[in-house]
């Protein structure tokens, strides 16, 4: 019999079985090392971690262990752009121009900043080739970024806007800002701080390297013959360099996703894919969200609007990108008809590549979490991920 991997951690009274999930996870579903966080009304109930940290030197998985998370970041970036509107600064339905005029160039001059965060403005790929250093500084990708023209018509697609996202996120709060913030340090100090979240968009030169999960790709193999993956046009577009599929995901060069798990992708800013930090941090960023975000200053209205159901595209909601349907509103997944986390569509979150998954159930007054080192394959509801909300919501009644 195969030895049952450490598992550590707590529950409370009643959430058991989000513990059982969580171990079968190892014994059964390909675990590695992982961790799940749950707030429930602002009091942790679940709060585990597990398995090994390094596959190669079986270093196990502790209590403050961090580990990249890929797109889950975007939704930390939407949480930092959604408090610049409860603070007055930025209204989701005003053109991005407005804020930034170099942006109004190439068709995007009626652009809102909502189609912009809901993937609906044409802008996933960026036509010149980027490198690490253009990336890293706002300077010199904000002005190739706004010479971009749409692939599309906005507002009549959305297309996953995989790495750019993030960089107009940034140009946008950076103009707002009176301080003139990055998202980096407009996170770091308005949210991570006063939250006392242990989640960096940008790692910190001193943060301590044997706290760092390693990130373990599944190969090619198993993307191309499981059929919960992507669908085969999907990957089949990604192999053509030209491909609206292959331009959004390739730019800079990042060939595989363990590449960014280095320490010269560490070191900058990607906002988009780049978010290190622990389970407990997001799912209490989330919490917070999903409980009238009083500590860091959300208003009212602000999440009423994150709440709200997504405004789908003109021309459906099958991504062209992703290949499948999604819902996206204002830098956040929202539930949809594949797609179904939280209590209803006033959820909202975000996944990452690989299986990890956050998100705020202002119903429930929940916020969730489940990281992990093991790549998974599947394009949404990876089972480890899900069994661990099923079993929440079971315990919930």
């Amino acid at each position: 019999m195969k030895p049952k991997p450490p598992v550590d951690g707590f529950v409370a009274p009643g959430f058991e079985e989000v513990r059982e999930e969580f171990s079968r996870n190892f014994t059964e579903r390909g675990e590695l090392g992982a961790a799940c966080c749950v707030v429930l009304q602002g009091k942790t109930v679940v709060d585990l971690w597990g398995g090994v940290r390094d596959a190669k030197t079986g270093d196990l998985w502790e209590r403050d262990t961090a580990v990249l998370v890929y797109s889950t970041t975007k939704g930390m970036c939407a949480l930092a752009l959604a408090l610049a509107h409860s603070r007055g600064w930025l209204d989701y339905d005003r053109p991005v121009a407005d804020y930034w005029p170099e942006f109004a160039q190439g068709g995007k001059e009626a652009i809102t900043v909502r189609q912009l965060l809901s993937q609906q403005a044409g802008l996933s790929k960026i036509g010149q080739r980027l490198d690490q250093e253009t990336v890293a500084e706002p300077n010199r990708i904000e002005p190739i970024i706004a010479r971009q023209a749409p692939a599309w018509t906005p507002g009549d697609y959305h297309g996953y806007h995989a790495l750019s996202l993030g960089w107009y996120e940034n140009a946008i709060l950076r103009r707002v800002d009176p301080k003139k913030r990055t998202l980096s340090q407009f996170f770091r100090e308005e949210i991570a701080k006063p939250l006392d979240l242990d989640f960096h968009i940008k790692l910190p030169n001193d943060f301590p390297q044997d706290r760092l999960a390693k990130i373990r790709s599944p190969g090619l193999l198993p993307f191309l013959f499981h059929p919960r993956g992507l669908p085969l046009r999907t990957m089949l577009s990604g192999a053509w360099p030209w491909s609206l599929v292959r331009q959004s995901f390739s730019n800079p060069p990042i060939l595989a996703a363990a590449q960014i798990d280095s320490p010269k992708w560490r070191a900058i800013e990607l906002p988009s894919a780049g978010g290190i930090g622990t389970a407990r941090a997001l799912a209490t960023a989330y919490s917070e969200a999903a409980t009238g975000g009083k500590r860091i200053g959300l208003k009212k209205e602000t999440l009423s609007l994150l709440q709200a159901p997504a405004t789908p595209p003109r021309r459906g909601d099958r991504d062209l990108v992703l290949g499948f349907e999604i819902s996206f509103a204002l830098g956040f997944i929202k539930p949809g008809r594949l797609l179904t986390f939280g209590s209803s569509t006033r959820s909202f979150g975000f996944g990452g590549t690989g299986g990890s998954q956050a998100f705020a159930d202002p119903d429930a007054g929940v916020g969730f979490s489940y990281v992990m080192n093991q790549l998974g394959i599947h394009r949404y509801d990876d089972p480890r991920d899900k069994s661990l909300r099923d079993a929440l919501y079971r315990c919930l009644g």
